[in-house]
């Protein structure tokens, strides 16, 4: 699977948790990082360009600080212009249709927040309702926020695991499925350079692959066995 982000942010540069995003891209995986205002400074968008950029990827991913519960404005002219009747839209607008899409959403506030009664009020599927929109009327698989809380608070173990969460965002047809991370994360760690580990490193890498593998066995075995039931 091709994965394409598209990243709006105006000071890239100056962002701790966009700079963090970019080092975390898998390089196993193809993955293009798109960043519009490095780009387009000038703001004036290559509306072909884009929409050949996304006929050639099959995930779509806007990746955003949250403004006023919406994105950054280049973002906002990269869909006014880009996305256009009978490319995205329309009796021939079916370019985009089958793909997937979603969000990767950097968030000042607390993920207790943003939920009914919280201090936001409203929850995260309550405000990207404007991008399920455009995903439905393109024709796209809206795919589950990914929400990024407080990075600026974040110790490093945390940070770790958001590295893991993020990349299997971008990679896995469903992050949500346990199988499905089990695999990623064994073909991940098979594909680490050993040369790159300390040697006391190396034999639990191999011993976590081994029982990762073994594991999946038994639960494969033991659904097996259930569904017989």
């Amino acid at each position: 699977m091709r994965t394409l982000v598209i990243v709006s942010h105006p000071d890239i540069q100056g962002s701790s948790s966009q700079q963090f995003l970019k080092e975390s891209l898998p390089t196993h995986e193809k993955i293009t990082f798109h960043h519009l205002e490095e780009c387009y400074p000038d703001g004036r968008i290559d509306c072909v360009a884009e929409q050949k950029l996304m006929q050639e990827h099959d995930r779509i991913i806007f990746q955003f600080p949250l403004y006023w519960y919406s994105s950054p404005a280049m973002l906002k002219q990269w869909q006014d212009e880009v996305l256009t009747e009978s490319f995205a839209f329309g009796v021939h607008g079916t370019a985009l249709r089958g793909k997937s899409f979603g969000l990767v959403l950097v968030i000042g506030n607390s993920e207790k927040a943003y939920q009914a009664g919280g201090r936001e009020g409203f929850s995260l599927s309550a405000i990207t309702i404007p991008f399920q929109a455009m995903a439905k009327k393109v024709g796209m698989h809206f795919l589950k926020p990914f929400g990024i809380y407080q990075f600026q608070y974040m110790d490093e173990p945390t940070k770790w695991k958001l590295l893991i969460q993020y990349q299997q965002y971008l990679c896995l047809e469903d992050s949500d499925s346990l199988k499905e991370r089990e695999e990623w994360l064994i073909r991940a760690l098979t594909a680490t350079n050993l040369a790159t580990l300390p040697k006391e490193a190396a034999p639990i890498l191999e011993e976590t692959i081994t029982q990762l593998v073994h594991t999946r066995s038994e639960l494969d075995e033991l659904k097996l066995y259930l569904e017989g039931m």
